[in-house]
């Protein structure tokens, strides 16, 4: 039976690219079958396999330009039955493309708030008065532009190629090296690896957050990301979202996470796991 793997849609996405890495991976290393499933949103992307609708879920969670995806953050703080699985990280090549004859005549641009953020000292450059419109996804809007020549899109290659829209000016995003690190998530515990993810909330008093991460530095343990995010309850009252380089199933781990339950208001473990290696991802040759 083949694993249904849920991502942001429509076609031609860079999460439906890198659930496609993932479904090659799957293929080539235990010879599973897989069916992409696209959802119109992240958080509807989390939610189906929260609901069994869908078997992973494979979403975006930091971008080398634009920091991390926060609507991947907050959901997985609400669904915490989900475990990382997996990790890969894709190579990010932003185009512009419009059916106009040339970039001058483009008056609105649209995409994902991450692709446009990741374009902006490009967009500042050649079109400053153009009016950018965030969609739910880098490919919503590229069915529409054939009706308005005056509209463009930011998305990728290969977006262009399944829509047969015509890319006028590619790579626009603003460092060369943009790339965005995807998590593959299920309902299975996780496997271990190498790298480990939590998410904390502290008790509101000075000093809350000190212990917390002393607990790592003493053990030796390195942090590789911190993130804050609010809660949404008050002003000033924060989630914490950390990445270890490290794998909870030694003991040494193990015994920070239960000192750190001590020192934390809420705990969860969101996954052990292993980031695909660069050349599985490169192998796609999406």
């Amino acid at each position: 039976m083949a694993v249904s793997i849920a991502h942001l849609g429509p076609s031609g996405t860079y999460a439906e690219a890198a659930a496609l890495v993932y479904s090659n991976w799957l293929a080539q290393s235990f010879q599973q079958e897989a069916l992409l499933c696209p959802y119109p949103s992240i958080a509807q992307t989390l939610n189906a396999v929260a609901l069994q609708q869908a078997d992973l879920a494979v979403v975006p969670i930091e971008n080398s330009i634009e920091g991390s995806v926060t609507m991947t953050l907050d959901t997985l703080w609400i669904l915490d039955k989900l475990q990382i699985q997996r990790a890969l990280i894709l190579p990010i090549s932003h185009a512009l493309m419009s059916h106009a004859t040339r970039i001058e005549s483009i008056q609105t641009i649209y995409s994902h708030p991450q692709a446009l953020a990741q374009c902006q000292a490009w967009l500042e450059r050649h079109r400053p008065n153009a009016q950018l419109i965030p969609t739910n996804s880098t490919t919503e809007a590229l069915q529409q532009l054939e009706h308005d020549r005056q509209a463009g899109a930011i998305s990728s290659q290969r977006a262009a190629l399944l829509y047969k829209v015509p890319i006028l000016a590619h790579p626009i995003n603003d460092h060369p090296d943009n790339c965005t690190r995807f998590w593959v998530l299920g309902l299975q515990s996780s496997p271990g690896g190498t790298h480990a993810s939590l998410a904390f909330s502290v008790h509101d008093m000075p000093g809350a957050l000190v212990k917390p991460l002393d607990i790592f530095a003493q053990q030796g343990i390195n942090l590789s990301r911190i993130e804050s995010r609010p809660t949404k309850r008050s002003l000033g009252d924060y989630l914490f979202f950390i990445d270890l380089e490290a794998d909870t199933r030694q003991s040494f781990v193990q015994s920070a996470l239960e000192e750190l339950r001590h020192h934390t208001d809420t705990l969860k473990v969101l996954g052990c796991y292993d980031i695909l290696p660069k050349r599985i991802v490169d192998l796609a040759n999406l």
